[in-house]
């Protein structure tokens, strides 16, 4: 039967459309076995997206909507239990060291069954958001595709390593705003070691790489992770 692990609704999160009890519907009339809550963790001030200043947010309304969100999720996994299999979690936003603390924080506060581990921002500035912040975080990475991509990795290694999420997100979402987002990594020689490092310490501890389709929605050839991924995983994969 049909399941998710990565999801958002527009009543928690800027980017997303519906109410949270909406998804949930749309679950149960798919027929869906699992679906995972997933709102983002509230971030800083400084981390706030171009949407998120337009709406009015703030550091301190982050922090209360997804309280907010937590109280909706347990009521939600209470009412449709008898017919989906809800999970309430969250999706991290791995952007620099000092984001650890607070996210364990937050994990340790809360009864929450599973969260996704990702990294929207690199050199503190988001990857995915529009062209523009893309460049400036690529000329913060000496001006290439290619060693933006290498910063990205490690930068999600920083993040594996620390956290050792039960689920990855979008493992290669750097190719998004890139130049060539359906570009092959064939010749990127750093840029391949850093994934095959990063996909060996994850199969390690046993996590799992979402397969994400939000890439095809966006335009891309294939979803998180692509194809040239997923053949690299094979060496690592441990499990069905």
């Amino acid at each position: 039967m049909p399941f998710s692990h990565h999801s958002h609704s527009g009543q928690f999160c800027a980017h997303a459309e519906d109410s949270l009890e909406d998804v949930v519907k749309a679950a149960v009339a798919r027929n869906m076995h699992t679906l995972a809550l997933t709102e983002h963790m509230p971030r800083e001030q400084q981390d706030l997206y171009p949407e998120e200043i337009d709406a009015g947010y703030s550091e301190k309304s982050l922090l209360d909507t997804f309280c907010n969100y937590y109280k909706e999720a347990c009521r939600l996994q209470q009412a449709y239990n008898s017919n989906v299999h809800l999970l309430i979690g969250m999706e991290v936003d791995w952007i620099r060291p000092s984001s650890k603390p607070f996210i364990e924080n937050l994990l340790s506060g809360l009864q929450l069954q599973l969260f996704i581990g990702s990294v929207h921002h690199v050199h503190e500035v988001p990857i995915d958001y529009s062209a523009a912040l893309y460049q400036e975080a690529r000329t913060l990475s000496g001006g290439t595709d290619e060693r933006l991509f290498e910063d990205y990795f490690d930068l999600q290694y920083q993040m594996l390593t620390a956290l050792r999420p039960p689920i990855v997100g979008h493992f290669d979402l750097i190719r998004l705003k890139s130049d060539d987002p359906n570009t092959s990594f064939a010749n990127m020689q750093g840029v391949r070691h850093k994934v095959s490092r990063n996909l060996a310490f994850i199969a390690g501890y046993g996590g799992v790489l979402e397969l994400n389709s939000a890439a095809l929605r966006k335009g891309l050839k294939e979803p998180y992770p692509n194809q040239e991924i997923s053949k690299a995983r094979q060496p690592y994969t441990t499990r069905g």
